[in-house]
């Protein structure tokens, strides 16, 4: 069970870089530019590209520590995404389930191997 979540967050982690590295090469560009609505544009979109980002952060954590709360964080950040910029929803949607489902798949850390962890 182990390997079907650390390989639904590295899909997730794959497809929400890539989309990090089109999305700051497009509206970076928007930006360069003097015309007034692509500035008004990049303004709406600003918070969608923070908040994938720092979903895409912890994503990386989750999936390099194995960490069954930073996936969900990385899901729930996927979520709030989505809810700012909901037009590109096609872009998070993906990310969020396989955040969501690799934290479903992942084992409950009990008690005592926490204890026997830190010993």
């Amino acid at each position: 069970m182990k390997k079907k979540g650390k390989i639904l967050l590295l899909i997730a982690l794959i497809i929400g870089a890539l989309y990090l590295i089109y999305s700051f090469s497009y509206w970076g560009g928007a930006a360069n530019s003097t015309d007034a609505g692509a500035g008004i544009a990049t303004l709406l979109v600003m918070p969608h590209l923070v908040f994938t980002g720092l979903a895409v952060l912890f994503n990386a954590l989750a999936f390099f520590m194995y960490s069954k709360p930073f996936a969900l964080v990385a899901g729930i950040l996927y979520s709030v995404a989505l809810v700012l910029f909901p037009f590109y929803f096609m872009f998070v949607i993906v990310e969020l389930v396989l955040c969501y489902v690799a934290f479903a798949k992942m084992p409950k850390k009990s008690a005592q191997n926490s204890a026997q962890e830190s010993a």
